[in-house]
């Protein structure tokens, strides 16, 4: 009888963590939707409930955000710009990787410490080097300039994180491979890669996350509205002078956030599988 009763109080437990915890996570997006459609004397009235319509809601504030911005097309920028850095800090990251985990002797550990390292290093100390090399290509005020940039800071923490997976797979796995015909890239594209794909998909997810919470290096080589990112135009163009839309920024970082927030959660167990090195021992 006792033990029904831990179960039961364990179980109880559970859930009340369980609902805290989602309760918690999803307030922000609650706060969000409510703010999107919420008048702006409902939001300044210290009298009112700010959780609560006091007032009827209106579309004002989406009006204003996709007619009077260019908030479509920051969006557009920020998938473009986040689709070819993500494809290429794959083509870069995932063979220096490999390489670093398996054709290398004791140093190969030391040289991917190395490299994490460089993702450390303060965009603010970069962004004035990078100037130069953005002003040199020619692609000032471009979204091209955020894709030559980005890998810079996508790469290394790609490569460290791939290094710890790949040395996670069994080396026997690929002489086994070879025994069987396949030269060492057979062996890797058609048996390392399909076992990696957690690190993988880790990868991409946390890249793709890198670009879109950038600001330094949107903010410094972008300046024309249309051509911002959506992380830069937002805080920008939404506030004018002491004038702050509010309810549109909320509306703006609600539907920014979603596609995110599906994503983790789409891919949470190869997402977490990939950050704890989850591959076949």
């Amino acid at each position: 009888m006792r033990g029904n009763w831990r179960k039961i109080g364990a179980r109880i437990v559970h859930v009340l963590v369980l609902f805290v915890f989602t309760v918690l996570l999803a307030f922000p997006f609650y706060w969000m939707l409510i703010a999107t459609f919420k008048q702006n004397l409902d939001m300044y009235k210290t009298d009112n409930n700010p959780f609560l319509f006091n007032l009827p809601p209106t579309l004002d504030n989406l009006h204003l955000l996709f007619f009077e911005t260019h908030y479509v097309r920051w969006l557009g920028n920020t998938a473009l710009v986040g689709v070819i850095v993500v494809a290429i800090t794959l083509l870069l990251s995932v063979p220096a990787a490999y390489a670093l985990a398996r054709l290398t002797g004791n140093w190969g550990e030391r040289v991917g410490i190395a490299i994490f390292l460089t993702y450390l290093v303060p965009p603010t100390l970069l962004f004035i080097p990078l100037s130069r090399v953005v002003a040199d290509l020619g692609l000032q005020d471009t979204i091209w300039s955020l894709v030559v940039v980005y890998p810079s800071f996508t790469v290394p923490f790609s490569i460290w994180l791939l290094m710890a997976f790949f040395k996670s797979i069994p080396k026997e796995l690929e002489d086994a491979a070879m025994v069987d015909g396949l030269s060492r890239f057979g062996a890797f594209v058609k048996m390392v890669i399909p076992i990696s794909v957690s690190g993988i998909l880790t990868v991409v997810i946390f890249t793709f996350t890198l670009v879109t919470q950038d600001f330094v290096y949107a903010l410094t080589f972008i300046s024309p509205e249309a051509n911002q990112m959506v992380g830069v135009g937002i805080p920008i163009f939404l506030v004018r002078g002491d004038v702050y839309y509010w309810s549109s920024l909320m509306a703006a970082c609600l539907i920014a956030s979603l596609p995110i927030a599906l994503l983790y959660n789409t891919f949470l167990d190869r997402f977490i599988a990939g950050f704890t090195v989850g591959a076949v021992k």
